[in-house]
C-alpha cells in the first residue's frame, strides 16, 4: 500500500478493538494529532476510552467525531481472511472496522494533516472527538465526552461524524439528522390457570391482543420532509410456562418507536398509555430514551459538504435521516450543525466487511475540502 490513508486505516483494523476495547487506536491517532499541534486530553469513563483533541481556540470550531470500537466478528469461517488482518484483495481493503468506522478515522487524521500543513494559519478551531462505546451500550463515551466539553464551556459549531452513510458510492448519501429512539418494556399481568378452566384464569395475550393491535394500526404522525412518518414496532413478546395446558399469567413484551420531530417522547408515552387503559390492562411500563430526533438544515455545512462531495466525487448528494441512531444524538443538543458523512454501508456488521482501496483517500479529500471550506 502506497497510500497514506490507506495505510493508516489497515493499521487501525490491525488492533482488535472489539467494543468496548480500543487497543491502542486512540494512542496511533493521537500520535500524528500531536505532531501537528493538538493538544490532547484523554478521558477515561469507567472501562471506556475516549479523547479530545482540538488545534486553535477561535471560533468556529470544526469537529469530526467517531468511534475506534468495532463489533464483534462473528464466526471466523465466514470470512475470506483474517478480520483483523486488513488484507487488500480486488482493490478491496477487508476487516472488521474497515467501513464502520476506520477507514473514516484514518480519513480524519490525513485530511487534517494536509490541511494543517497547507493552511498552518488558518482561522477558528479544528477538534476530534473520539470514543471506543458507539457500538456498545454508549453510556461513557460521546455522551459523558459531551458533558465535559460542556463543563469546560467549549461549543461545538460545526460537527462531520465519520459513520459510513454512502449507499452505492462514495458520497452520494449524507445524513443530516435521525430518528428518535424510544424503548418500551411492557408487563401485563393475568391469573395463570389450567387451559381446561378459563373462567379460573385470566388469559394476558387474550386480555392484551385488542390494544396490542391498536398499538400496530396507529398513525402515529405523518412525518415531513425530512423525516418519514414514525413507527411502532414490537421487538419481542413473550409469555407462558412451556406446558401446553397452562393459561400463563403474565405477558411481556419490547417495542420501540422510531420517531420524527413531529412528535415527542411526552406524546408518544401518552398515547401508549391512553391505548392501554381504555382495554382496562393491569400493567407495568417502563421507558427507556435512547435519542431524540435531531436535524440539521441546510445551512453552512451542510452547503459545504454538498459542494465538497461534487468536486472530488463528482456528483449530487442526496440528504437522508434513516437508519438507526448515532452519536450525532448527543452532540446536536450543544447547537451544533451536525452531519454524517462516511463510507459505503453496504458491508458494515457483515462478515467479509470491506471498503474499495480508493475510497479512503477520497474521502480524506472530501473531508479536508470541508475544513477549506469553513475555515480559509
Amino acid at each position: 500500500m502506497t497510500d497514506k490513508t490507506l495505510e493508516l486505516a489497515a493499521e487501525l483494523i490491525r488492533r482488535p478493538s472489539v467494543t468496548p476495547e480500543d487497543h491502542g487506536c486512540q494512542d496511533l491517532m493521537i500520535e500524528h494529532l500531536e505532531a501537528i499541534g493538538f493538544q490532547v486530553t484523554r478521558l477515561r469513563f469507567a472501562d471506556v476510552d475516549n479523547f479530545w483533541g482540538q488545534r486553535g481556540d477561535s471560533s468556529p470550531l470544526v469537529v469530526f467525531a467517531g468511534h475506534t470500537d468495532v463489533v464483534p466478528t462473528g464466526p471466523l469461517e465466514s470470512w475470506v481472511s483474517d478480520p483483523f488482518e486488513a488484507k487488500v484483495r480486488d482493490n478491496f481493503l477487508w476487516g472488521r472496522g474497515a467501513a464502520d468506522m476506520k477507514s473514516s478515522l484514518a480519513a480524519f487524521v490525513t485530511a487534517i494533516e494536509d490541511f494543517v500543513t497547507a493552511n498552518p494559519d488558518h482561522k477558528g478551531s479544528i477538534g476530534l472527538l473520539i470514543t471506543s462505546d458507539e457500538e456498545g451500550p454508549s453510556i461513557n463515551g460521546t455522551v459523558k465526552v459531551v458533558q465535559w466539553l460542556e463543563q469546560q464551556k467549549i461549543k461545538i459549531d460545526y460537527c462531520i461524524v465519520g459513520e459510513p452513510s454512502s449507499q452505492d458510492t462514495l458520497g452520494d448519501v449524507i445524513k443530516n439528522g435521525r430518528r428518535g429512539s424510544l424503548n418500551g418494556k411492557l408487563r401485563i399481568k393475568g391469573k395463570q390457570g389450567h387451559v381446561a378452566y378459563p373462567h379460573l384464569a385470566a388469559n394476558p395475550i387474550h386480555l392484551a391482543a385488542p390494544a396490542i393491535e391498536e398499538l400496530c394500526r396507529m398513525q402515529w404522525d405523518n412525518g415531513n420532509e425530512y423525516f418519514p412518518a414514525t413507527t411502532f414496532q414490537i421487538a419481542n413478546l413473550q409469555a407462558g410456562t412451556g406446558a401446553e395446558n397452562v393459561i400463563p399469567g403474565e405477558l411481556s413484551m419490547q417495542f420501540n418507536f422510531r420517531f420524527s420531530t413531529c412528535v415527542t417522547e411526552a406524546e408518544l408515552k401518552e398515547r401508549v398509555a391512553r391505548v392501554l387503559d381504555k382495554h382496562q390492562l393491569d400493567y407495568e411500563l417502563d421507558w427507556r430514551l435512547s435519542g431524540n430526533p435531531f436535524l440539521t438544515p441546510v445551512g453552512e455545512l451542510v452547503d459545504a459538504a454538498r459542494d465538497a462531495i461534487q468536486e472530488i466525487a463528482g456528483l449530487e448528494t442526496t440528504l437522508s435521516t434513516s437508519g438507526g441512531t448515532s452519536d450525532g444524538r448527543f452532540i446536536a443538543p450543544m447547537g451544533a450543525q451536525v452531519v454524517e458523512l462516511g463510507p459505503l454501508n453496504r458491508t458494515i456488521h457483515q462478515a467479509n466487511e470491506c471498503i474499495a482501496t480508493d475510497d479512503p483517500a477520497r474521502l480524506s479529500h472530501i473531508y479536508r475540502l470541508i475544513l477549506e471550506k469553513l475555515l480559509t
